[in-house]
């Protein structure tokens, strides 16, 4: 079984700047992706970045590349989302993701969220 566990978010001002960490741990396979979603009030999930473990290739969503940066830490099983000129429209619960299969979700691991508002 693979847990992720997420930390980082927080209140940060409009141009701020944050970093979430997700961990993995447990069993893990040797090919799989990991990457970031979030959900907005009123709003459906959205994909955000999400990063190849054999390679490191990233993939970002439209919105945010060019700002936010997925990285990788081989040796503590993490994963990092730098966040840099934060919008209010970044506002969110943010998750992790973890998957065999990506970007097939149906049986990925998910973290619990954690939520980083941008205060204008």
């Amino acid at each position: 079984q693979v847990q992720l566990v997420e930390s980082g978010g927080g209140l940060v001002q409009a141009g701020g700047s944050l970093r979430l960490s997700c961990a993995a741990s447990g069993r893990t396979f040797s090919s799989y992706a990991m990457g970031w979603f979030r959900q907005a009030p009123g709003k459906e999930r959205e994909f955000v970045a999400s990063i190849i473990w054999s390679g490191g290739s990233t993939f970002y969503s439209d919105s945010v590349k060019g700002r936010f940066t997925i990285s990788r830490d081989n040796a503590k099983n993490t994963v990092y989302l730098q966040m840099n000129s934060l919008k209010p429209e970044d506002t969110a619960l943010y998750y992790c993701a973890a998957s065999s299969s990506w970007p097939n979700l149906k049986d990925a691991y998910w973290g619990q969220g954690t939520q980083v508002t941008v205060s204008s």
